[in-house]
């Protein structure tokens, strides 16, 4: 049997690393990309293939696909899209240019990224184009409403996809994961410094009171977080079930909320939702 290929976004950390070291282990051929290339040494050291990608860059998506491309000579099994980031913040308080930036790598790259790989698919006849989402695709919660914006969107751009890729033996899949450990929390903090002007805000004191101490103060794991290997666990069902699902849940909330929003009015799931 062919050895299959992936190529993995977001692998500096958390769930892509976990991912593309795991595959690598079950015998992946894995393409572990990161945007930065240190990042990708790091991983080349561990035996891994790396090399980068940045969804916020079009040339930077060109270069990695060529590089694909010359390295599997232009066969690709399957796409794990996982790189995204967190902007956190009041709705009332983000700039155009915020909302702007987070949708570029969240949104806009990913999509970029998933329409330069179903050409190899279809070449090939076959593929599976996995994506990353968030239990933050089916509720919204206050303080996250860039990263909410972005994870809707790419819900509803990836079922669109499903319904055009059936009559293909292209699948495409979404995974949903609620608290996972990662950097996220840590990594949004240069995107809050630099784009909310939180000081300003008529919310100032509710942001003293409350995103502040979470977002500076490490408080441990959250109730319910799951290591990165959950999330890793639904990827190798999603891509090695003979008759994969379209949907699969991490973690409990994601479970509850799910069931929550496809059974609760909207009253209801917004204190459910409000009471965290």
């Amino acid at each position: 049997m062919a050895q299959r290929s992936i190529l993995i976004t977001g692998c500096s950390s958390g769930i892509g690393a976990d991912a593309a070291r795991a595959l690598h282990a079950r015998g992946w051929r894995v393409f572990a990309t990161c945007r930065r290339e240190t990042d990708c040494a790091r991983l080349r050291e561990e035996g891994l293939e790396s090399f980068p990608l940045d969804l916020a860059d079009e040339d930077s998506i060109d270069t990695a696909i060529d590089e694909l491309r010359s390295r599997t000579g232009g066969g690709l099994d399957a796409l794990y899209n996982n790189g995204a980031f967190a902007l956190p913040g009041a709705v009332e308080d983000l700039p155009r240019g915020a909302l702007r930036e987070i949708f570029e790598v969240n949104l806009f790259g990913t999509h970029d990224l998933t329409r330069r790989v179903i050409p190899i698919m279809r070449a090939q006849g076959r593929g599976r184009i996995v994506t990353c989402s968030s239990v933050l695709g089916l509720v919204p919660l206050k303080w996250r409403g860039a990263y909410v914006a972005t994870k809707f969107a790419l819900e509803g751009l990836t079922d669109v996809l499903r319904l055009e890729m059936r009559g293909t033996d292209i699948d495409v899949i979404l995974i949903e994961p609620g608290p996972i450990t990662s950097n996220i929390r840590v990594n949004s903090i240069p995107h809050f410094e630099r784009w909310v002007d939180w000081q300003a805000s008529p919310r100032a004191d509710q942001y003293r009171g409350s995103l502040l101490k979470r977002l500076y103060e490490s408080r441990g794991p959250d109730r319910f977080e799951l290591p990165p290997a959950a999330v890793t666990a639904k990827l190798v069902r999603a891509l090695e079930s003979p008759r994969p699902r379209a949907r699969y849940y991490v973690t409990t909330p994601t479970h509850l909320m799910g069931l929550a929003r496809r059974i609760l009015p909207t009253a209801a799931l917004d204190w459910l939702v409000d009471k965290g």
